[in-house]
């Protein structure tokens, strides 16, 4: 499942279109990490933002890798870490997010407005190659490192006792018992 779930930001990153996520209430795990291979993020009142899988006793490869190219190591390990969530102001602050709105209905109108501004005048073709030339980088770090993180993940965390312990205790709705050190 991880690989399959790895590929489809292999397939947005290979895209070269501008891509966008609309956050509303909790984007936690799998969400956010969906919505950070997306060159714009913008998020309502509502929004949570956190990758809490280390609760789990698990981490989270994809934001492992994305995070800090998006806001800094010391911000991303700081989520990663601590697995806390932030509120969509704070992902604001730490130029996570690109703008929050009062509310779902007016962070519609205002994106719909936003494209209309800013990227719908453009040459489609131009677009294509600003996205790729912005994000050379970028996939080439995603492209090159998460493989290994997911080797990490796979061969490594998953080998322990303390992994499936933690993934089995969320299933089960019960507190996890910690054995590896």
């Amino acid at each position: 499942m991880l690989k399959r779930f790895h590929q489809i930001f292999y397939s947005i990153s290979d895209l070269s279109i501008p891509i966008l996520a609309k956050i509303s209430g909790q984007c936690l795990g799998g969400g956010l990490e969906l919505a950070l291979i997306c060159n714009f993020l913008f998020a309502d009142q509502t929004a949570k933002l956190g990758q809490p899988e280390i609760i789990l006793g698990v981490f989270a490869p994809p934001a492992s890798v994305i995070l800090p190219l998006k806001i800094g190591n010391a911000k991303a390990e700081d989520l990663l870490i601590t697995g806390k969530s932030i509120p969509a102001e704070e992902g604001k602050q730490i130029g996570l997010i690109n703008d929050v709105f009062e509310s779902r209905e007016v962070m519609e109108t205002e994106i719909d407005k936003w494209i209309t501004e800013n990227i719908l005048p453009k040459s489609a073709s131009s677009l294509r190659y600003a996205v790729k030339a912005s994000r050379v980088k970028f996939n080439h770090i995603l492209k090159k490192m998460l493989p290994d993180v997911e080797e990490l993940y796979l061969k490594g965390l998953m080998e322990t006792n303390d992994a499936n312990e933690g993934i089995n205790s969320f299933l089960e709705k019960r507190k996890p018992v910690w054995k590896n050190s």
